[in-house]
């Protein structure tokens, strides 16, 4: 088949041929051959220091390797893992790849068009690398603001996490390689991951972790699934019947293969309930003691105990995705414009910045802010970078890593590390004329007598956030809130800046004049919270996670397992079901300290005329109007506040509108029928989704704490689907 892999192109194109060659390919095959496909190796890096045997000499190094079969065209899987970027530490000295902002500041910018190019980034880089399988899609909701990993992550919303996703993995595939969407399902705490059981309601369950899944799939057709670490209502992940074989591959027909995460792999019985890889082969030695689809699962084979049926469906589902993205068609690999992909990373740090508040002290203006102190975070280096699978080393290198540390599996990747984009350097290139002095924040007193004596201080706060660890609370570490309350009690024209991968508490919140997240920005971080602060971009990014006012607006406001050992079994109660993030709050009638779809601009926005209609889903059209002096963009927020008698909060559609000052738009927000619908079936595999019939009322909205412009519908009673 003459086919070119690259921009443009939908692997999704000739899927009845992939599954035409797949079984072909695999009919061929000896039992050596399809057993070599069913298990990753992984590169030699800060955790796996010994070479395994099985990889070549002249394979890069990376977090898993699975042999080729050259003789039936079948070329090997090198896999890299991509949450913000192609990750490179510790595998490949001296390798360096561009480094996105966090998927949480992806998700703060509300734009499924720049998670597409943002995939396709990572797609070319990775294909230039000799990479076909990006482990990335990374779709579990952000359940607990204290979750170490969120930063990775999207959102708390099902329907923002999916449209997101989907097109990053449609970016990058359409490169030709091959995207994962993980991890499936519940990974949505650190502590004991591999010893954790999260538990919920089957139903609730569809609605709102599964569903993020299902939409994500549904518009991308990822190459294969990850499952997670944990186990969800009592079976692991990676052995769960339930979700693999009767959700995923059945209600869903997905066609793609399953695979474990590394160490996810806890018997060869998972081949039995879906499972169709094993990835990372030693870690499963480390945390299990064995290798359970190289002996254990050949034993079973020539047992009976695995079907050839069974072991023939494994090869073809990895077989097919292979062919159907087209990783045995690749010819040269193009070159890669690192510059044009800094500047992509440059446009996702400034739309993923959230102007939190902002009493008139931003955008800064040279002839109001002659003398400037900035205080604390590093800001002379660069900014922060979250911890774990997921990190990368930029072009240069960090700028430093202070070692951290911490129990368990990944304690030696928690480390703090900066990217080279100075914040400080950058306000002093853009503020040319203004004395601009650095204290590292080290002592609220000495931080205080800078401010005192400055015309507008900013204070940067940052944390570590890290695979394997959760936070214990919300509060700044290393003293930093102490800073922030000394400075601002000596110049109330104080700016903070966070560059954090959670919520954070604030007790400074009314002592400061302006609050801007940052998230963890990437290797244009400093350059694009510069431009911010100083209004040459006009922030534009939205909450995707709501900032509660403290813990005791969870559903957890303690942590289970919190504070016991490495390797101690914990039980999560998920019993706040579907109902997650803003959901909760609404439900509990409760009031964040910022509210998910929350952001400020530099100009101002007005809807008017809102108009609704309804057949089988909702639709709203809504003008949007930007009422001040300088372009902007707003983020209209659909959202089902009640449905036939039932106060329910969802997000049912969203749009990202660029207005220029004065410039008026008619904008179309059509609902996903499944969010104005309840999952019917108590065991989430067997029910139906069912909107009833009655009255059903919206808002459209600048975030989920405001009320919006409301209106009202019928909607006749109907189920659908599976």
């Amino acid at each position: 088949m003459d086919v070119t892999i690259g921009e443009g192109v939908d692997p999704r194109n000739g899927i009845d041929d992939a599954d035409r060659r797949a079984r072909h390919v695999e009919e061929q095959m000896t039992d050596d051959e399809r057993f070599s496909l069913l298990v990753s190796v992984m590169g030699t890096n800060d955790v796996v220091t010994v070479l395994d045997e099985r990889i070549p000499e002249d394979v890069p190094m990376s977090a898993g390797y699975v042999p080729g079969v050259p003789r039936l065209g079948v070329p090997a899987q090198l896999m890299s893992d991509a949450s913000l970027g192609v990750t490179n530490p510790g595998y490949r000295p001296g390798d360096t790849a561009t480094a996105l902002p966090a998927g949480i500041s992806l998700g703060a910018s509300f734009n499924p068009d720049l998670a597409r190019v943002s995939g396709s980034l990572v797609g070319k880089e990775a294909r230039h690398r000799g990479f076909n399988i990006q482990l990335a899609g990374g779709v579990n909701l952000a359940r607990d603001p204290r979750n170490g990993r969120n930063f990775e992550y999207l959102s708390e919303d099902p329907l923002l996490t999916a449209v997101l996703a989907a097109e990053s993995i449609n970016g990058i595939q359409g490169e030709g390689v091959i995207s994962t969407i993980k991890h499936y399902s519940l990974n949505c705490n650190e502590t004991n991951r591999h010893w954790l059981d999260a538990r919920i309601d089957p139903a609730a369950h569809r609605e709102s972790d599964l569903l993020a899944f299902e939409i994500a799939i549904e518009r991308s057709g990822p190459g294969a699934v990850m499952t997670g670490y944990n186990k969800i209502n009592g079976d692991y992940a990676g052995d769960n019947a339930v979700l693999i074989q009767d959700v995923l591959k059945g209600v869903w027909g997905y066609p793609g293969w399953v695979m474990s995460d590394w160490g996810g792999t806890t018997s060869w019985e998972c081949a039995i309930h879906g499972l169709d890889q094993e990835s990372g082969l030693q870690i499963d030695m480390m945390l299990w003691q064995n290798e359970w689809f190289v002996g254990p699962l050949r034993e079973a084979y020539e047992a009976g105990r695995l079907s050839r049926d069974r072991l023939s469906e494994m090869v073809r589902r990895i077989l097919r995705s292979m062919f159907a993205v087209g990783v045995d068609r690749w010819g040269p690999a193009p070159e890669v414009d690192m510059g044009s992909h800094h500047g992509i990373a440059l446009e996702a740090a400034r739309q993923g910045i959230v102007l939190l508040a902002n009493t008139g002290i931003l955008p800064l203006r040279p002839e109001s802010t002659p003398h400037v102190a900035v205080i604390g975070g590093h800001a002379q280096l660069g900014v922060v970078t979250g911890c774990g699978s997921s990190a990368v080393v930029p072009p240069g290198g960090y700028a430093e890593v202070i070692k951290v540390g911490g129990p368990g599996a990944m304690g030696v990747a928690r480390n703090l590390y900066l990217l080279p984009s100075s914040p400080l350097t950058e306000l002093r290139r853009l503020l040319p004329g203004a004395e601009i002095e650095f204290d590292a924040g080290m002592s609220p007193a000495e931080s205080a007598a800078m401010a005192a004596r400055s015309d507008v201080a900013i204070v940067f706060g940052v944390t570590v956030e890290s695979e394997g660890f959760d936070d214990h609370d919300l509060s700044l570490p290393w003293g930093q809130d102490a800073v922030i309350e000394a400075v601002a009690a000596a110049n109330p024209r104080t700016v903070v800046v966070l560059e954090t991968g959670n919520p954070v508490s604030m007790p400074w919140r009314d002592a400061v004049g302006a609050i801007v997240q940052a998230w963890y920005p990437g290797q244009a971080g400093g350059q694009a919270i510069a431009e911010v602060l100083t209004g040459i971009v006009n922030p534009s990014g939205r909450l995707p996670v709501s900032f509660p006012a403290d813990l005791s607006q969870t559903p957890r406001p303690r942590l289970p397992g919190q504070g016991t050992p490495w390797g101690t079994p914990t039980t999560i109660e998920y019993t706040e079901g579907a109902e997650v993030g803003y959901r909760w709050l609404a439900r509990t009638a409760q009031r964040p300290l910022f509210a998910f779809g929350h952001g400020l601009s530099y100009t101002t926005f007005a809807h008017t005329d809102l108009e609704v209609s309804a057949g089988d889903t909702i639709t709203a059209r809504v003008t949007v109007t930007n009422t001040g002096d300088r372009p902007g963009v707003d983020i209209p927020q659909l959202y089902l506040t009640e449905a036939a008698g039932d106060r329910r909060m969802r997000l049912l559609a969203f749009d990202r509108v660029v207005l220029e000052a004065g410039e008026t738009r008619r904008v179309t927000l059509e609902a996903e029928p499944r969010l104005l619908a309840r999952y019917d079936g108590a065991d989430g595999t067997t029910g139906t989704w069912r909107i009833d019939e009655g009255t059903y009322e919206v808002s459209v909205a600048e975030n989920a704490g405001e009320p919006g412009l409301t209106a009202s519908v019928e909607l006749k009673a109907r189920a659908f689907g599976r």
